[in-house]
């Protein structure tokens, strides 16, 4: 990993620890690109009342997600299922209480204080199916083969090195198993200085992929049945950058048109093929 990929790196483990920071000392005050309980245009009103009823509130405001994988994972009774970048763990309770006691909830994380975060709630609820293991998701911590489905929730994107998270999901799942994750995603060309303004906007810190990568990385990794389906738009005016409206408003229409449906969340579905030799 070269400097700038570490720099990036700790930048993140930096912001997410000083989050989990601040719903440890005062959930009320836990504030970064908003969370699912706010009304951010990103992060906001991604679970149902009924699910958020189901996790500490500490869980809720710690979660700076961009979707709702658990819409997507389609969880039985007895599965394993695997978060990529747990944080404050709320897909992984949620999980845990889908797959029941005869499976298991595992979640990944690299910030130790995300992890006592995600714990600390987990012991909130006695919780016993789930587990948070300190690792990166470059390199998971886990065997061969030994999950059934993974989740992520707006974290693939922060990565350094997505088609290593992609080639490490495809070997934990089992033959069969499948991945259904939440993701920034960018469609079509975009002028540099724009892509980094709404990356900063909508996720902190974001490296987000253009949509025909994305399934080329998924591809290589080994995934078949793969779908990558918006689920929310952001748009670039809604930035709040004085500058960049300025900017956004002596372009064409039909440009301006184009940049308010570029940059999205999305719902990333693919499955390991049932006869894969991993």
């Amino acid at each position: 990993m070269d400097g700038s990929q570490g720099e990036l790196r700790e930048a993140v483990r930096q912001r997410y620890a000083a989050v989990a920071l601040r719903v440890l000392e005062n959930p009320a005050t836990a504030e970064c690109c908003g969370n699912v309980t706010s009304t951010d245009p990103v992060t906001g009103s991604l679970y149902s009342a009924s699910e958020l009823t189901l996790v500490p509130e500490e869980a809720a405001t710690a979660s700076l997600g961009c979707g709702n994988p658990l819409a997507l994972a389609q969880l039985k009774r007895g599965q394993t299922v695997l978060d990529l970048g747990s944080g404050g763990g709320i897909d992984v309770l949620l999980a845990a209480q889908r797959v029941g006691p005869a499976g298991k909830a595992y979640g990944i994380d690299m910030t130790d204080e995300m992890l006592a975060l995600a714990r600390a709630n987990a012991a909130k609820l006695r919780v016993s199916n789930a587990e948070f293991i300190k690792g990166q998701i470059e390199a998971l911590p886990l065997p061969d083969a030994s999950v059934d489905v993974v989740i992520s929730n707006c974290v693939i994107n922060l990565s350094t090195d997505k088609g290593a998270v992609l080639r490490e999901t495809f070997r934990v799942l089992r033959p069969g198993g499948r991945l259904a994750v939440a993701d920034v995603v960018v469609d079509g060309p975009i002028p540099e200085d724009l892509r980094r303004r709404v990356e900063l906007w909508v996720g902190c810190i974001a490296g987000a992929l253009q949509r025909d990568e994305y399934e080329r990385l998924l591809a290589a990794a080994g995934f078949q049945a793969i779908t990558i389906q918006a689920t929310r738009y952001y748009d670039a005016e809604d930035v709040g950058d004085v500058e960049l409206s300025a900017w956004l408003r002596s372009r064409p229409e039909y440009e301006r048109a184009r940049l308010r449906r570029a940059f999205w969340s999305a719902s990333v579905r693919a499955t390991k093929p049932a006869m894969s030799a991993l």
